[in-house]
């Protein structure tokens, strides 16, 4: 399997997951190569096969190398966890073309071509139709569920994103099957200050902080449950469900007492 963006973070958790559960991980990074590397040492010394792999997202040639490469090295991949994504403050009213298309090229464009990739190294294997052993994962975030102004760009990228987990499904089958997980707020994000994220991570209806192990685990069970295409999970304690109308490291600040939690 690849997690792209898997050297830290939820990334991390994701390949550590995977790699827990048996799987061959290849971690991608775009510039934390010595963080990947780091990374893939502790899996490999924890008895998994881990190996990592270099690509900019932005630029498709630099994909197409990279699946080229590890299907080269290791045969064709059961699994993409796209995880990797670009989250840059703008508005409706600021955002500019540049930005927004940055943003969508990793958040949107790269997940689409990396299933495309997926789907042909399994055709060239002449993997079993209908078997469900391949899949695509796209890591979404609530947002998507709980619209807000904030993050314009970003916002718009992974509503795309969301939008096309069924569209790829009924495209990329019965070879390939695609899935999303949709997580909330579990790290310190951009500006964020560590007493806004500590009141922010609580804005949900089980009032805790979202366990980015939860999430990985919910990648896993994706990539093994063979009978599950076209769906996403929220894992995100709740957190869609509580409306805001900031996004919320914003909204706990503007809050009665700055104390942010769900009534």
């Amino acid at each position: 399997m690849l997690v792209t963006g898997g050297a830290h973070r939820l990334g991390a958790a994701i390949a550590r997951a995977f790699a827990a559960a048996g799987w061959r991980v290849w971690i991608h990074f775009s510039r934390s190569g010595e963080a990947a590397a780091a990374l893939a040492g502790e899996l490999r010394a924890g008895g998994a096969n881990a190996r990592t792999a270099q690509a900019d997202l932005a630029e498709p040639a630099q994909i197409e190398a990279m699946m080229a490469q590890i299907e080269a090295e290791d045969g064709p991949l059961r699994c993409v966890v796209n995880n990797a994504s670009t989250f840059e403050p703008d508005t409706g009213r600021d955002f500019t073309p540049a930005l927004a298309q940055a943003q969508l090229a990793v958040n949107l464009i790269a997940p689409l071509l990396l299933g495309r990739e997926l789907a042909a190294q399994r055709e060239r294997a002449g993997g079993a139709a209908g078997s469900g052993d391949a899949s695509v994962v796209h890591i979404l975030d609530q947002k998507v569920h709980n619209l807000n102004p904030d993050y314009f760009s970003y916002t718009v990228s992974k509503l795309g994103l969301a939008g096309s987990v069924r569209l790829q499904a009924q495209a990329l089958a019965p070879a390939v099957r695609v899935n999303a997980v949709s997580p909330g707020l579990m790290f310190l994000s951009g500006p964020q200050a560590p007493d806004n994220f500590a009141r922010a991570s609580r804005v949900n209806l089980l009032q805790r902080p979202i366990d980015p192990a939860e999430v990985a685990r919910a990648c896993v069970m994706l990539a093994s449950s063979t009978g599950i295409t076209g769906t996403t999970l929220n894992v995100d304690n709740g957190q869609h469900l509580v409306p805001l109308g900031r996004d919320v490291m914003f909204a706990v600040d503007q809050a009665p007492g700055g104390a942010g939690e769900p009534s």
